[in-house]
């Protein structure tokens, strides 16, 4: 029998929002040129129905025009410090405290400017910028005389470049940090002002300490009714299901953990609908499960050096029940390095590498809420499971093979 058109046209609309809605996820600035075009073009087409769902379920507004589709996006956790901005290089190195102060320099710089600016007429405006009294007394200081200084900027230019808020007209960043030249950008205005993702305007937060100002930047309306509580709960979850690694019940207030033992089904549901994202629920947590692996920005296992070296850290962690320093992991990686050392890099082996081994590796599985760091060390949480070794199975010939990796030791509910 032929399926109806109807149900053909139902099934290709349905998928093609699930994967407006994933590009979204992965990238909440697309634009009408370069590599996610079509991307872009799916959500302009769903523009409608994927704001309705945002707005309701998440509380991220979703503007759309001819040129860019933003997704503003607030942190399930304003807290979380394992997801920086990164270098947009292969190294991905993570934006220091002086990269991101530059960051906003530029950006207002940036704002006040004409539509084409000068890398070095960029950086004599955030010098005069960061002159500001306020600054000054926060301990920022930038004259970028200094070669570092100079990287540093390159580095905020190359993540504007990236974000396409720039678009290099001519010369380069490293000519500009060598001294021997300088680059010229065209400065797309409408991306610049869709970058701010905050619920309300920064000149108009009146708190001190970057706590209570990012609280206030990203603060819902007055919660005066039940209805609106309810509300703010279920976006609130929703982000945390879409943006962590796991949701862990530990980390839910009392009443966040009434309400999502309440609605787990509807909110999984609604996310599994739009986005093809699977609930795995256990005792500890849900972690909202991929199919097509293609939604996260911090993978495991990986290739290369330092992703063996993740992995076998993993399971030496996920085998321990309390806290283990990081000297204790310092000489682990040690002895590893005389077992694994020949499928590593040069540099891996060579004396006092393990320093710089261990705290990628930590980097890596405290971003995938693998593990966390404490006053006493770091300590394994319950998914790092999955990652644990049982023991080795000897077979005779002719017996079915067995698993050799544990189960998880995570109890399904």
């Amino acid at each position: 029998m032929s399926t109806p058109l109807a149900e053909v046209l139902d099934g290709q609309r349905a998928a093609e929002l699930r994967k407006a809605a994933r590009a979204l996820l992965a990238h909440p600035l697309l634009l009408a040129h370069g590599p996610h075009a079509d991307a872009f073009r799916l959500v302009r087409q769903h523009a409608s129905e994927l704001r309705d769902w945002f707005e309701r379920n998440t509380g991220w507004a979703l503007v759309v025009d001819a040129e860019a589709a933003r997704l503003r996006k607030a942190p399930g956790a304003l807290t979380d410090p394992t997801h920086p901005a990164r270098e947009a290089s292969r190294a991905g190195a993570p934006f220091t405290r002086r990269r991101y102060v530059l960051l906003c320099l530029a950006l207002a710089a940036l704002e006040r400017g004409e539509k084409q600016i000068a890398l070095g007429r960029l950086a004599e405006q955030v010098v005069l910028d960061a002159a500001d009294p306020q600054l000054v007394a926060a301990g920022i200081e930038f004259t970028l005389d200094r070669r570092d200084e100079r990287l540093d900027l390159a580095a905020v230019v190359r993540l504007l470049l990236a974000l396409g808020v720039l678009r290099r007209v001519a010369g380069d960043e490293d000519a500009y940090v060598s001294g021997a030249g300088d680059a010229l950008y065209d400065v797309e205005r409408r991306v610049l002002a869709g970058l701010l993702a905050a619920r309300h305007g920064p000149s108009l937060i009146q708190e001190h300490g970057f706590e209570q100002r990012l609280a206030a930047l990203t603060a819902e309306t007055a919660l005066d009714s039940d209805e609106l509580r309810f509300r703010a709960l279920r976006r609130s979850l929703t982000r945390r299901l879409l943006d962590d690694p796991v949701l862990y019940y530990d980390t839910l207030t009392d009443t966040e953990l009434a309400y999502l033992t309440r609605q787990r089904g509807f909110l999984t549901a609604r996310i599994t609908e739009l986005t093809g994202l699977v609930p795995e629920v256990r005792a500890e947590g849900i972690a909202m499960i991929d199919p097509d692996d293609d939604l996260t920005d911090v993978r495991m296992p990986e290739q290369g050096t330092h992703g063996h070296v993740t992995l076998l850290l993993a399971e030496h962690l996920a085998a321990r029940r309390g806290p283990v320093t990081t000297e204790e992991l310092k000489r682990k990686v040690r002895e590893l390095a005389d077992e694994h050392g020949g499928f590593w890099a040069k540099t891996a082996r060579e004396p006092g590498a393990e320093g710089e081994l261990v705290e990628q590796a930590l980097t890596k599985l405290t971003a995938l809420s693998l593990a966390v760091r404490t006053p006493d060390g770091v300590a394994p949480r319950p998914a790092l499971a999955r990652y644990a070794v049982g023991e080795t199975v000897v077979l005779e010939p002719g017996k079915a093979p067995r698993p050799r990796t544990a189960q998880p030791r995570t109890t399904q509910r």
